[in-house]
């Protein structure tokens, strides 16, 4: 059948048996991609196999990395840059079409990741089989980039495991294990790893039936008066957690499918024509564009070896002892100091319920546990690869511990601290060897919060920031590097915003108000709650260290609540009156009338402060910036970052807005430097 052919990316053999095994090998890609070439070779591998049939077709790849990581990205923002998504959509929809309509059975083999195209691959199966293990994960994810699934997975998704379930997967984008994949019937049968391609031809051989509670639940609600009653429900779901101008994929998806009948060339048109609408949105291409930061952010992290095995960590409150909780559930072995066994104890208690939420079996967390040890002695400083030092802010503190600690390392052991706003070339004078002492930032709450910021100051040697950089990588954190000037990018950029919004709380305007100016432009949280949150006990001292350096004052009425011991969250109160981890916000009279320029007072002070920190090389260019921002804060995605948000609305036109709320409110909205750079003005 393929005798003489040699194809670059598929690698076709028959067995004995008659099956084909058709292996998925990228060429010059560490991971599997549906790029045109690929999918190009695909066809007539499929053409073939239609004309020949065998007993059976087996897909599974040659990657150790995964199954298929989904469509390539960088040709999918070429096709929307020159408007032919649309004719790329369909060419992928004919080619797994036509190995949907094989005359023989297909079965998809998945280990690890199994991401978008590659589930639409998989979708276009009769059977799939996944490995029973932790890297196994089934995906939809196209929402995230402003799309939908558009080579037939909204289109065949809730035909095979129902409406509810299929549309939640693709709603959010949300992976599933291989576990909760069976459970749902998108997956046909669990198996180990070194397995997999047997339990597929198994099932080739003996193909198994649908559970008739599957069919009767697909075919149920896929029906004409299922669709139109489940449309509205999900709608006014989705309009609860996103605004349709905002991110219209969602709605997008919903309405394709209350509008998909019983036929798959129909539903697959529809999809194709929605997709393509939605490709051309400015939600989608900065969607894309925050795709390929972060990535960027991940590439910052290969090609250097870190050399850390041993983690140290010093300060066992919530930052240092979810730090420590991360790097165990990582892979490195933690010890975690304190004064006494009582500060560490509750830190512990965390990482177990860390682990139990994150490793489910007790096979997999046991061994973390284990690799996380209270130290309350600090033995382990001198088997540590790398010392965090994470305890309260304050330097001459920060201080008297690197001078105790440092003498205690190994000589090529890095030094890091998490100050969230002490200058590093203050700190840096208390160490005896300052090149291999930097920050390691973490951001709360710890296992949420992808990003973490790489300190610099002049005297760190760039090897070891190499090193910082190669760590966070394997601890699956996104490593942004920053000058080490106060409040470095993230808390430099926020306590403008923040403290903005505790001014126009002492001003009375009612804090649901002012988050929901917030989260009106599209922030993750509003800025009232979002102080909460963080703790006002935090975000004053912080303030106190920034507030001068940035020119501002710290507003009325935080230094009342914190000494009326109500610091937010954590202690039930602050601006808000805090219940099982949720603010029991007060109702707001509906004859209230929000100033007019709320959002700009906020927001505005959130983006002079950005262009502050792009002027200043806080980081190395614009790109890093809105990397940092998004990703330490949840700004907008879906604008593409503080930078590119500016440069879509105009510079010029934002300017002259902080220049009129100078006039109106005074010298703390003037134009930080480098708002011209950014615009049209000399």
């Amino acid at each position: 059948m393929f005798e003489g052919l040699r194809f670059q990316h598929w690698q076709p053999v028959r067995d004995d048996d008659g099956i084909v095994v058709l292996s998925f090998d990228r060429a010059g890609s560490p991971v599997n991609t549906l790029g045109r070439a690929a999918l190009d070779e695909l066809n007539e591998i499929v053409e073939r196999l239609s004309f020949d049939p065998p007993r059976g077709v087996v897909i599974r790849s040659a990657k150790a990395a995964g199954f298929i990581a989904g469509a390539d990205i960088k040709e999918f923002e070429g096709y929307a840059r020159s408007g032919t998504v649309q004719d790329a959509i369909e060419n992928g929809q004919r080619v797994l079409q036509r190995l949907a309509r094989l005359p023989c059975p297909t079965v998809a083999a998945v280990h690890g990741h199994c991401m978008g195209g590659g589930t639409e691959l998989s979708l276009a199966c009769r059977w799939r089989v996944a490995s029973r293990d932790p890297s196994t994960r089934i995906a939809l994810p196209e929402v995230k980039l402003g799309i939908f699934p558009g080579w037939g997975g909204s289109a065949r998704l809730p035909r095979l495991i129902g409406a509810p379930a299929a549309l939640e997967l693709m709603l959010t984008g949300r992976g599933a294990s291989a576990e909760n994949a069976k459970a749902l019937g998108l997956v046909d049968r669990l198996t180990s790893p070194e397995l997999l391609v047997e339990t597929a031809k198994d099932l080739i051989r003996h193909p198994p039936g649908r559970a008739l509670a599957q069919r009767l639940t697909a075919w149920a609600t896929n029906t004409w008066p299922a669709r139109q009653i489940l449309a509205p429900i999900l709608v006014k779901q989705t309009a609860a957690k996103v605004r349709k101008e905002q991110y219209p994929a969602p709605f997008a998806l919903i309405e394709t499918w209350r509008r998909g009948g019983s036929s798959i060339t129909q539903r697959l048109k529809l999809e194709a024509r929605a997709v393509a609408r939605l490709a051309q949105t400015p939600t989608a291409r900065n969607l894309v564009r925050v795709f390929f930061l972060q990535e960027r952010l991940k590439s910052l992290g290969g090609g250097a070896e870190h050399g850390i095995r041993n983690v140290h960590v010093v300060g066992a409150g919530v930052m240092g002892g979810d730090i420590a909780a991360w790097c165990a559930l990582r892979g490195f072995e933690v010890t975690l100091q304190d004064r006494e066994m009582q500060y560490v104890q509750p830190a512990l208690d965390r990482a177990k319920a860390l682990f139990d939420k994150r490793l489910k079996t007790a096979e997999r967390i046991a061994p973390a546990l284990a690799r996380l040890k209270a130290d309350v002695a600090g033995d382990g400083i001198a088997q540590a690869d790398l010392l965090i030092e994470a305890i309260f802010e304050n330097a001459q503190a920060k201080e008297t511990l690197y001078r105790d600690a440092e003498p205690r390392l190994k000589p090529d052991a890095l030094l890091a601290t998490n100050t969230s706003s002490i200058p590093l070339d203050e700190l840096r004078g208390a160490v005896q060897a300052p090149a291999r002492f930097l920050g390691l930032h973490y951001f709360n709450p710890v296992a949420l919060m992808p990003l973490v910021e790489i300190v610099r100051h002049d005297q760190l040697d760039p090897a070891n920031e190499k090193r910082a950089l190669a760590f966070c990588k394997a601890i699956d954190k996104l490593p942004v590097p920053v000058a080490g000037t106060p409040g470095f990018l993230v808390n430099r950029i926020l306590m403008p915003y923040m403290l903005e919004a505790a001014r126009a709380y002492s001003e009375g305007i009612p804090g649901p108000v002012i988050d929901r100016a917030a989260k009106k432009f599209g922030m993750p949280m509003g800025p009232i709650e979002l102080l909460d949150t963080v703790g006002l006990d935090v975000a004053a001292s912080v303030g106190a260290e920034l507030a001068p350096f940035l020119g501002l004052d710290i507003p009325p009425g935080l230094d009342e609540l914190i000494k009326g011991g109500k610091r937010g969250k954590k202690d039930g109160a602050g601006f808000y009156t805090w219940q099982d981890g949720k603010p029991q916000k007060p109702e707001v009279d509906p004859a209230y009338q929000a100033p007019d320029d709320l959002e700009d007072r906020l927001i505005l002070s959130l983006l002079n402060e950005a262009v502050a920190c792009l002027h200043d090389k806080v980081v190395d260019d614009a790109d890093l910036l809105d990397a940092g921002v998004i990703f330490g804060t949840g700004f907008a995605p879906f604008r593409g970052g503080p930078i590119q948000h500016i440069r879509d609305t105009g510079a010029d036109a934002l300017k002259t807005k902080l220049e009129a709320l100078t006039r109106k409110y005074g010298a703390r909205f003037a134009p930080r430097p480098g708002w011209d750079e950014l615009g049209g003005r000399d």
